[in-house]
């Protein structure tokens, strides 16, 4: 963050010249304040902070490993990331549910209700625990015959083991998401990145360990790396159902919580339903991009996904701002207060907007030496540098709409920000993306500059409609 907002957050709390290092532990620590009260841009930094980490920590999970099992040839790389592309799907339903858990848990714990936030963790547990079930169940003995349907050939089959463990652990992977909502929810965003340290360092250990066998433990090839992957995410869930039976969390489950509740079920079920697609669609649309893309050739392709990998890399930190954000509106409006609520989203905007403008003006100046890192030939080169200047242009409007999506979704008005996806993103960025590269001629070009268009289009009319209200009125 620049020096001013350091000052200006500094200022609100009170703090002398040494207070910006103190709330930076404080967060890290994990805060007990009481976010319906107080300073706002303080409230924000002790959330964002362990936010950010725990997004960062998140990308980790999936680059291990690949980083391992690439040391096992071309197949044991194919299988494990044609099984990621199936595991999207899980994930989209993980993110999905997680709104809704968020948005519930933010409005009880502004509401001083710790039960009623406990009561909907438990449900939303209990939702998630039968999703896995249901893909497990379906998934294992499928396997083979989903890989061979994404075009997998004989020989990534043979590797079949890698897909079947990590469609019949699903289970960690929904309850590392639900569980970690539940912190966000309450506010306890140090509790959920420590989870993720917690399982990405057991996973980072165990994944080589077990895919060449070293020492005692077994060889398995590239099962192993799913047999660590499942340990590491299987322990980070037992620390976080260790940290809800604690009489010191916000949030505290006891034993008369856990039975099922319909009407709470539906609730969930109300808002993370619009979620589930409001991320399915955004997911989607980068398939239609890459679709287009492809027709203008390998070299063009690969210097995109270059260019968007580093893009995504800078967009982490402001996912943890944007989640911040949700949680001070949820807990805003638990409390009555929804002028503190609207009060932090803008907040929370601000600082997005700062950090994403600087990141986006060294993408533009130092463009060609971040892609030359990557080794590539000229041609390949050349089209990342322009994707990545052309996106960064818009990181501005990005900023913004980054935080008021959220926003959104912390008040429970996931419907909103579902029906501007898809009318941003497959209604208006898809097309505009074939118009311009294809029937203009723009090439590459074209593509880039319809996503620039349209996630400042998103941003403008989310706070076109942020503005009007009516999220301040939505029941959860």
């Amino acid at each position: 963050m620049s020096e001013g907002v350091i000052e200006t957050i500094e200022g609100e709390s009170g703090h002398q010249p040494g207070g910006w290092w103190a709330t930076i532990r404080e967060a890290l620590r994990g805060s007990h304040q009481d976010y319906t009260a107080g300073p706002v841009g303080r409230a924000i930094l002790l959330l964002a902070i362990p936010m950010v980490l725990e997004m960062l920590m998140e990308s980790i999970f999936a680059v291990t490993d690949v980083f391992w099992v690439s040391r096992l040839g071309p197949d044991a790389v194919a299988t494990v990331g044609i099984t990621e592309s199936l595991l999207t799907l899980i994930y989209t339903a993980a993110m999905g549910l997680s709104i809704g858990v968020t948005a519930m848990v933010a409005r009880r714990i502004g509401e001083k209700n710790p039960a009623g936030a406990a009561e909907a963790a438990v449900q939303g547990i209990g939702l998630g625990i039968g999703a896995s079930v249901l893909i497990a169940a379906l998934g294992v003995p499928l396997a083979p015959w989903l890989l061979a349907q994404m075009g997998a050939r004989p020989e990534v089959l043979e590797h079949i083991s890698y897909t079947r463990i990590m469609l019949g652990g699903n289970v960690t992977i929904l309850l590392l998401f639900l569980i970690n909502a539940t912190f966000r929810g309450a506010g306890d965003a140090a509790i959920a990145m420590r989870t993720l340290w917690l399982a990405n360092g057991l996973n980072i250990v165990l994944s080589p360990l077990l895919i060449f066998g070293v020492g005692p433990f077994p060889r398995l090839g590239v099962a192993g790396a799913a047999v660590g992957t499942n340990i590491g995410r299987g322990i980070g869930v037992l620390y976080q159902v260790y940290r809800l039976l604690r009489k010191d969390a916000r949030v505290i489950v006891h034993r008369a919580d856990l039975r099922l509740r319909p009407a709470v079920m539906r609730t969930l079920l109300r808002l993370s339903i619009p979620g589930t697609i409001q991320v399915f669609i955004g997911t989607a649309s980068w398939v239609g991009l890459i679709w287009i893309l492809a027709s203008f050739g390998t070299d063009v392709l690969a210097g995109y996904l270059i260019g968007i990998r580093l893009i995504v890399f800078a967009l982490l930190p402001s996912w943890g701002l944007s989640n911040a954000a949700a949680t001070m509106v949820g807990q805003g409006l638990g409390a009555k207060n929804p002028a503190r609520a609207e009060q932090a989203v803008w907040r929370a905007g601000f600082y997005n907007m700062v950090f994403l403008g600087l990141v986006g003006l060294g993408f533009i100046i130092g463009a060609e030496p971040l892609i030359g890192l990557f080794r590539q030939p000229a041609d390949v080169a050349t089209v990342g540098v322009e994707c990545l200047r052309t996106v960064s242009y818009g990181f501005l409007f990005y900023a913004f709409g980054m935080v008021l999506t959220q926003a959104f979704n912390g008040a429970g008005d996931t419907w909103t920000p579902t029906f501007l996806n898809l009318f941003c993103f497959w209604l208006w960025e898809v097309p505009l993306a074939y118009v311009l590269s294809r029937t203009l001629g723009w090439g590459p070009q074209g593509v880039f500059a319809a996503i620039t268009i349209a996630f400042s289009t998103i941003a403008v009319a989310s706070a076109i409609l942020f503005r009007r209200g009516r999220w301040k009125l939505q029941r959860v």
